[in-house]
């Protein structure tokens, strides 16, 4: 078989826990992708300026960032962590449900904030819960939690297509000229004539709009996935005041993981909980039984979410701004053709975490790791030299996001796998992943402006810093390993001679009565 009997049975015991994490992963990426094609549609809706419906995006990730960092505390019993989950799912559902109704830019930064703030619960804790329950066999299960993001993201912009307008609006003035850029056209047959309109008052362009029905049907298409994590709720017995007539689930797949495993997973969940398991990561950095370990635990932490932070970063600054730099010169690409870029990287990533789970089962997560910064790295040089060659825009796209595709997944199970599954590394990278994010947007938005060109300069230094950073991680992961390794072996050597001395007094206790 393609994948061994072993993989298929650890996924059958626990298919109910792992399909509903999937499912949630779907919300997030439902969530992350509709802001692009919609933000025009929106800027007329609350009479703003572009630059002010920007923020935004960064109030979407800010707080995606925020409950990325404390999502880890709803993991200390199951009650908690799918607790969380639901909230967070049905938040998405009201927040796509309440959009068409915020008419102020302000109120709807709001609104994203509470939605980045779900999104980064649902991001932790998913992540967690599966290195929990698979561990060592986690890197297939985790690169198909990350395909369900990239599914989500392509399924969003194609539901908003249809119901984007034609035409802009004006904010003040009604001789502003601004330039349309959405790639709303996919689904349809007529082309887009003009790519410069003349804006309308904003009564008039909102008239031709009617993106309420796409955010409608989003909340509509993501209102299972809540219900899903109550159902799993209620087969696991933890709806107060409802049980459940079946066992609980987690009992169940406990047993059949403990006869499995045997004595070497008991101490892993042993080490686990005397580490302090996954907490938050403010949690993580008070944890006082810390103070025993040594500086590679600690560097391989940091080093891990700095990989992390590069190469998330140039994911959302390449999704964010691939448009922008399409368009502008020596490229000056039509608007309409333009627009399928994003949506050629989204595709990309997607197929990259589909093709990447059987590989997940074939190869160590460290050699993917190793393949795919290579091919990022050559994918952006090669952008860079042919920077004015729109064919190698287009196939650079789409390899760029197949090369990006399973950096987290794999750097997650590679790191977790170092530190034996003890430490609070999901908690870190996630956290990490979404700082880059955040951060890389802001840098890369503000340099472009200055040059188009710029914006292959910055993922060739972004991509190789993340490469460098990638091997100075695998120096100290050999380091951390041979200080467990020489740890077994002086406890090793400290119980042999102990069972010596017993085993040397047990035989002079027996030759005493002999002599006497």
């Amino acid at each position: 078989m393609f994948v061994d009997e072993r993989i298929v049975t650890l996924f059958k015991r626990n298919a109910h826990h792992t399909l509903t994490y999937w499912s949630v992963f779907f919300s997030f990426g439902l969530c992350i992708a509709f802001l692009g094609p919609t933000i025009l549609d929106l800027q007329c809706q609350t009479n703003s300026t572009l630059s002010q419906i920007t923020w935004v995006f960064f109030a979407q990730q800010f707080c995606l960032l925020i409950g990325s960092s404390i999502g880890g505390v709803f993991k200390k019993t199951l009650f908690s962590a799918l607790s969380a989950l639901f909230v967070s799912a049905l938040t998405i559902s009201i927040i796509f449900a309440i959009i068409p109704v915020c008419n102020n830019v302000l109120v709807l930064a709001i609104a994203m904030a509470v939605s980045g703030f779900a999104m980064g619960i649902i991001d932790t804790i998913a992540n967690i819960q599966l290195v929990t329950i698979y561990q060592r066999d986690s890197a297939v299960f985790l690169q198909a939690l990350h395909f369900f993001i990239g599914f989500g993201a392509l399924v969003s912009p194609l539901i908003a297509d249809p119901f984007l307008s034609e035409t802009g609006c004006t904010n003040h003035t009604g001789n502003e000229t601004v330039i349309i850029h959405h790639f709303r056209n996919m689904l349809r047959n007529s082309p887009i004539a003009d790519h410069n309109i003349t804006q309308l008052p904003h009564g008039e362009g909102g008239e031709d709009s009617n993106v309420h029905y796409a955010f409608w049907i989003m909340a509509l298409i993501n209102l299972p996935v809540p219900i899903a994590v109550l159902y799993l709720m209620y087969r696991e017995q933890l709806i107060p005041f409802c049980p459940s007539g079946t066992p609980p689930l987690l009992d169940k797949d406990e047993l059949a993981m403990e006869n499995q495993q045997g004595a070497e997973g008991t101490d892993v969940e042993q080490k686990e909980h005397e580490a302090g398991g996954h907490g938050d990561i403010f949690s993580c950095c008070r944890n006082d039984n810390l103070s025993g370990l040594p500086l590679s635990f600690f560097v391989i932490h940091v080093l891990g979410g700095m990989v992390l932070f590069m190469t998330d970063g140039i994911v959302g600054a390449y999704a964010g701004f691939v448009y922008t730099y399409g368009v502008a010169e020596p490229l000056s690409l039509p608007h309409k053709t333009a627009g399928y870029l994003a949506s050629i990287f989204w595709a990309a990533i997607t197929v990259g975490r589909l093709l990447s789970i059987p590989l997940a089962y074939r190869f160590q997560p460290v050699r993917l790791l190793m393949f795919s910064l290579a091919g990022a790295i050559v994918t952006v040089l090669v952008l860079l030299i042919f920077y004015d060659s729109r064919p190698v825009l287009f196939a650079g796209t789409g390899l760029c996001g197949l090369f990006l595709a399973c950096i987290f997944p794999c750097m997650l199970a590679y790191t977790e796998d170092i530190l034996d599954y003890q430490g609070c590394a999901t908690s870190v990278l996630v956290t990490s992943a979404g700082m880059g994010e955040m951060v890389m947007q802001v840098l890369v938005g503000s340099i472009i402006q200055e040059s188009s060109y710029s914006f292959p300069l910055c993922g060739v230094v972004i991509a190789c810093i993340g490469c460098i950073v990638f091997i100075a991680l695998l120096f100290f992961s050999r380091m951390h390993r041979n200080y467990l390794t020489g740890t077994s072996k002086k406890s090793a050597m400290v119980e042999e001679p102990t069972t010596e001395q017993n085993g040397s007094a047990k035989t002079e206790q027996k030759e005493e009565p002999e002599s006497s």
